[in-house]
């Protein structure tokens, strides 16, 4: 368990990370008792340091593997809240699948489940209750997220950046997430259950067309024309104001009665 008062990080004490991930595979099966995230980073040294430092809060470590090779307890050491790897080289596939139970999580921080929805709170440092993941600000990936749930429970699967697929398959609902931009992983997000949308769509500075979906339960769902003219004009602003034209093709809203923080940064 967490202190009570958290630790204080001094600026002076900052060290610069030794690995960074280039590519962060997430795979999510969601079931009412447990979920296993299985993840596949492609990892590369940036340091002179061959020590990987992995952050994970109340996990349950169901296997890890190097290169396609399995690692027993030997390989690697567990301290506090760090899987560490120690004599890595410079380019490495490391593999590690993790049991969690988003039911039980009362911190709903990571991976939660309240009132039949999956939700994530991952600002600042909850993605580490969900796998195992260099989970600071600075370590920056691409990220594909697979997502499988009973299709009768949960029609909506979201996560980061554009839908790459979306299929049914022996009563399984079956998304896949991608997003094409960098992030850290305090603005992975996900979201699964029964909810309804309302859609609309936002022709940027340089004429392409984004489409807005804003999620809601369905007793929500009239309150939902105001928000998304107010999201137009939030976008336009910040094209007239920044220059900064939208990146990806949807962006998302997710409102939901159950969500423990009033709102939270995630991206797409």
């Amino acid at each position: 368990m967490r202190d009570a008062q958290p630790t204080t990080i001094q600026l002076s004490d900052y060290k610069a990370p030794t690995y960074q991930v280039l590519e962060t595979h997430l795979t999510f099966e969601l079931e009412d008792d447990a979920t296993q995230v299985h993840s596949r980073l492609e990892i590369e040294q940036t340091g002179a340091d061959t020590t990987l430092e992995l952050h994970g809060l109340e996990l349950e470590l169901l296997q890890l593997t190097l290169d396609g090779q399995p690692l027993s307890d030997q390989d690697y050491e567990i301290e506090d809240e760090v899987l560490r790897l120690s004599g890595l080289g410079e380019r490495h596939t490391l593999e590690v699948s993790t049991r969690i139970y988003p039911a039980k999580n009362t911190a709903l921080e990571g991976l939660y489940r309240s009132g039949g929805m999956y939700c994530t709170q991952c600002e600042a440092e909850g993605f580490r209750r969900i796998t195992y993941y260099p989970d600071r600000p600075d370590v920056m990936s691409v990220f594909t997220t697979k997502i499988i749930a009973d299709a009768d429970q949960y029609p909506v699967l979201l996560s980061n950046g554009n839908p790459v697929s979306d299929d049914v398959v022996d009563g399984k609902h079956i998304a896949v997430w991608h997003d094409p931009h960098k992030k850290p992983a305090y603005l992975f997000a996900l979201v699964a259950g029964d909810l309804r949308v309302r859609d609309d769509h936002f022709t940027t500075c340089s004429g392409r067309e984004v489409l807005l979906r804003i999620f809601v339960e369905p007793q929500n769902v009239d309150k939902t024309e105001y928000a998304l003219d107010a999201l137009k004009r939030s976008m336009k602003w910040d094209e007239e104001v920044y220059g900064r034209e939208y990146d990806l093709d949807i962006f998302m809203i997710v409102a939901v009665d159950d969500f423990n923080m009033g709102a939270m940064e995630n991206k797409g």
